[in-house]
């Protein structure tokens, strides 16, 4: 309960950034957000409306592809989102772009850091570049580059270019301040020493989509046999994670390492 609250209060602060400071300069933010923004600035349409549908047949497929537990985080994000956007009125609070564009920025990343702490996601890119890179071997970070660029030059082409270039530095506020908050650079690799191998694995591939790589050990003592699992998570999904694995099997061992680099796909299935 308390992970949708936070939710919610992320969700609401980033519909505060795009009402108040981004919309009335137009301004886009990073994803498919800005996308939305953009549909909402030239046509008649609200932007939480267009945010909601744009985001809906990714929410979808999300669903079946990806773990149910992001997914459902996901989805109450983007509906609070979408509605924040509906309800709050578009109020231009500063009347200077590039101040307009650094403050969105900055409170659209502590709203959406905060959504990321709580193992959730804004939605948007975030789905399309996952199920991207679960087919293919992209890395994540490149692929939400480029179509983030694709929002820049868009930004550019639709409005102008003083606009693109404010777009850029609330792109950069945003990510900046997400990382300060949801310190995703953080990541732990968890190995798993378990009687129950095939238990352990289904839990954590049905509730964290992160790839698990599956080994065979035996017991240097007891000579009985065990299932050694790796995988390497974020900081923040650790306390879930201890938790699915104490459910599946309360005896298992886990030996828990700070990660320095990885290198590759990290949300691929190994």
């Amino acid at each position: 309960m308390q992970n949708i609250f936070v939710i919610l209060f992320g969700s609401f602060l980033v519909g505060v950034a795009y009402n108040f400071f981004l919309i009335p300069h137009e301004v886009l933010s990073s994803g498919l957000s800005g996308i939305a923004i953009m549909f909402g600035l030239i046509t008649p349409l609200n932007t939480g409306v267009v945010n909601l549908l744009l985001n809906l047949p990714l929410l979808i497929i999300g669903f079946i592809k990806l773990g149910k537990r992001f997914i459902c985080y996901t989805i109450v994000s983007v509906l609070a989102v979408s509605v924040s956007l509906y309800v709050i009125p578009i109020v231009e609070v500063s009347t200077e772009p590039i101040l307009s564009a650094l403050f969105g920025g900055v409170i659209t990343g502590l709203g959406v850091g905060l959504v990321f702490r709580a193992s959730g996601s804004s939605g948007g890119f975030d789905i399309i570049a996952m199920l991207l890179t679960k087919k293919k071997d992209f890395p994540l970070g490149t692929v939400l580059t480029v179509m983030n660029g694709g929002v820049v030059l868009a930004s550019g082409f639709i409005f102008n270019w003083d606009a693109a270039l404010n777009t850029m530095v609330a792109i950069y506020a945003t990510g900046k301040v997400v990382d300060m908050v949801h310190t995703s650079h953080v990541k732990l690799t968890l190995m798993i020493i378990t009687a129950k191998g095939e238990e352990v694995k289904e839990k954590l591939l049905a509730n964290v989509y992160r790839g698990v790589t599956q080994m065979n050990g035996e017991g240097a003592y007891t000579g009985e046999g065990r299932a050694v699992l790796l995988t390497v998570i974020t900081r923040y999904q650790l306390t879930d994670v201890k938790k699915m694995i104490q459910e599946a099997d309360p005896s298992a061992f886990v030996n828990v390492t700070q990660t320095v680099e990885v290198v590759g796909s990290f949300h691929r299935t190994l």
